[in-house]
């Protein structure tokens, strides 16, 4: 399909782009932006003024929760509220049911995720068999099925000998592990330690749970020259240990999610489930450093940490309550939320949720590692058009996403999703209230 999108503002954060421009889509490329062929006929048009034209976010953390709750039709609800958030891209980790360790598994999650033409899903296969942190998966015959790279979810390995052959296997090889650091001993609390958690009779995670994994992962490296992704920080020492490791050049990235960026464990109020989170929600310190190290690039990009859970899991004792948010809809305007508060410069934020992710995946996206995450003449048509003017409250009830908790109900932000174009598609309308339908 011929789409035009006309009068947007064009923000494009890998070159600094900020410019009002017309593009011109035609098979699911971008063959002109500003100046248009001549010969160009778009079969459709969209209306983009006064609206921003981004790249296509790319979310590193996304739970699909399939393979496991087919019947619940969880793919196709959380592809579609993907592209409702102007996400084009997305990482899923393994800790589906049964866990993503086979390549026959991946490769019908990808298949089944391309049928939908919706958001475009990359993988992260299991580190070990069925995430039990013994013995090793079969790396290769999983690359090639289409993981991106490999994880352990939010399992630990308990053995540090397993994990420093997984580093030596993913070294020679050139994959990356992404791992989310939580030491297993000091681990498996429901809130962060500190006198809140002891007030609450709560069950409390120390800051030295993620640190000592973060200190083992790094002198793992030094040792096998492994390539890792840090998933989740949650404290300013995590922040300093990552600082001084990518000083020493070590090949390390690392993510945050919106969760820990805007809230703390106050937040968690009465025993609200809904703040129920993995990692727990830390004190003001730690969110203070976690989004000056976003700002200044020592955290790589901001998540969703998108994990749709149901009623009977959520709706529990904080403690019993299953952990997790809804967040895949509310990332980009959460993203631009924390820039407002903090001075953080338009395209800066931006680059946080589109071309810094998308480098951390570099080779692993095959064709899209070039134009991913970015606004480039003939790279992919993956593109979200803004309009910053509209002021909305978070409502729960009214997200795609079948998961319906969130700790940012009722908060307000502004800006929201008009459309959403992947592969030169669009996948997304809001004016329509509707998602693209199967082919």
């Amino acid at each position: 399909m011929k789409i035009l999108i006309q009068g947007g503002r064009v923000l494009n954060p890998a070159d600094g782009t900020d410019q009002l421009a017309d593009i011109a889509i035609a098979s699911g490329r971008i063959i002109g932006i500003d100046r248009l062929p001549q010969d160009f006929a778009p079969q459709r048009t969209i209306d983009a003024s006064g609206c921003w034209v981004l790249p296509g976010l790319v979310d590193l953390g996304v739970r699909l929760r399939e393979p496991g709750q087919e019947h619940a039709h969880m793919l196709e609800s959380e592809l579609a509220a993907a592209v409702a958030g102007g996400v084009t891209s997305l990482v899923c980790p393994p800790d589906t049911d049964p866990v993503l360790d086979e390549p026959g598994l991946v490769e019908m999650l990808r298949f089944r995720a391309s049928r939908l033409r919706q958001s475009r899903v990359f993988p992260l296969g299991a580190l070990t068999r069925n995430l039990q942190g013994e013995v090793l998966t079969e790396m290769a015959s999983l690359t090639e099925s289409g993981c991106v790279g490999f994880s352990q979810a939010d399992v630990v390995v308990r053995n540090t000998q397993v994990l420093q052959r997984a580093f030596q296997y993913a070294a020679t090889f050139g994959y990356t592990v992404w791992l989310r650091p939580e030491d297993a001993w000091l681990g498996g609390g429901v809130a962060a330690a500190g006198p809140l958690a002891t007030r609450m009779g709560l069950s409390g995670v120390p800051v030295l749970a993620e640190t000592i994994a973060i200190m083992t992962i790094i002198e793992l490296m030094k040792v096998t020259g492994a390539r890792v992704h840090l998933c989740r920080l949650s404290s300013a020492a995590a922040v300093e240990l990552v600082r001084q490791a990518k000083a020493d050049g070590l090949p390390l990235t690392c993510d945050v999610s919106i969760n820990s960026l805007h809230l703390t464990e106050v937040d968690m109020g009465y025993f609200d489930s809904r703040a129920r989170l993995n990692p727990p929600l830390r004190q003001q310190a730690d969110r203070t450093a976690l989004r000056a190290a976003l700002a200044d690039g020592t955290i790589d990009a901001l998540v969703s940490d998108h994990n749709p859970i149901d009623e009977d899991a959520k709706v529990l004792p904080f403690a019993e309550a299953e952990p997790g948010a809804t967040g895949v809809e509310l990332l980009l305007a959460l993203a631009l939320k924390w820039a407002q508060e903090d001075g953080v410069p338009l395209l800066q934020a931006l680059g946080t949720v589109t071309s810094r992710p998308a480098a951390v995946l570099g080779d692993a996206l095959g064709t899209l590692s070039a134009s991913a995450g970015q606004i480039v003449p003939g790279g992919v048509a993956d593109l979200c058009v803004w309009d910053p003017a509209v002021e909305w409250a978070v409502e729960a009830q009214e997200l795609v996403s079948q998961g319906k908790h969130t700790p940012f109900e009722g908060v307000r932000l502004q800006g929201r999703v008009r459309a959403t174009v992947v592969d030169g598609q669009v996948a997304y309308e809001a004016e329509r209230n509707r998602v693209a339908q199967p082919a």
